[in-house]
């Protein structure tokens, strides 16, 4: 039976939003892709009519997850007073903790593409923008330093919070973290 483009198109979406949340959720390396295709409703031979390979998948979930978050960034900062308060808050937070699926990908991805020998692009865009957003929020000569400083605190506290099995510890992580980065801002 043949399908439609539409009908190809949606599939093509799942796979690569499906994708998205697992590699954030799970990591690259443990999101196999015969249960993600099964998960789906989809046999693992159909990924190949999508993908030339999983890296292929690798790449273009991480650009998906991309856009998803700097449209949520953006909604979230919205008339902020203190948008870069607002962006430690949220990213620093124990809901994003609770969702790497749903959230930044630079704790879960990036440390594994790394470590796979196999940086990416799209990281690279990322923490580009993460750098632009802290930085055009800080005044002064060592804004930029001082934004690649944030950005590493931030994304070392959240998977440090992530990794650890205290709940106590973990959120000492996130709330020590996020009020000395809140007062470098303020201070900014």
């Amino acid at each position: 039976m043949r399908y439609s483009e539409d009908h190809k198109a949606k599939t093509h979406q799942r796979i690569i939003e499906e994708a998205a949340l697992r590699f954030r959720r799970d990591g690259v390396g443990a999101t196999g892709l015969q249960p993600l295709m099964k998960a789906l409703g989809l046999t693992h031979g159909g990924f190949y009519a999508h993908f030339k390979s999983k890296d292929d998948l690798v790449e273009t979930a991480l650009q998906h997850a991309v856009q998803t978050l700097e449209s949520s960034t953006a909604e979230s900062l919205e008339g902020a007073e203190a948008p870069l308060q607002t962006f430690i808050q949220h990213y620093l937070s124990s809901l994003h903790r609770a969702n790497p699926g749903a959230g930044c990908p630079l704790p879960t991805i990036s440390a594994e593409l790394g470590q796979r020998g196999e940086p990416s692009a799209t990281s690279d865009v990322i923490v580009r923008n993460r750098l632009a957003l802290i930085e055009n929020n800080l005044e002064g000569e060592d804004a930029k330093d001082e934004s690649v400083l944030m950005l590493s605190a931030m994304v070392g506290a959240l998977l440090l919070s992530r990794s650890v099995k205290d709940p106590e510890l973990s959120d000492r992580l996130l709330k020590t973290t996020r009020r000395l980065l809140i007062e470098q801002a303020q201070d900014a």
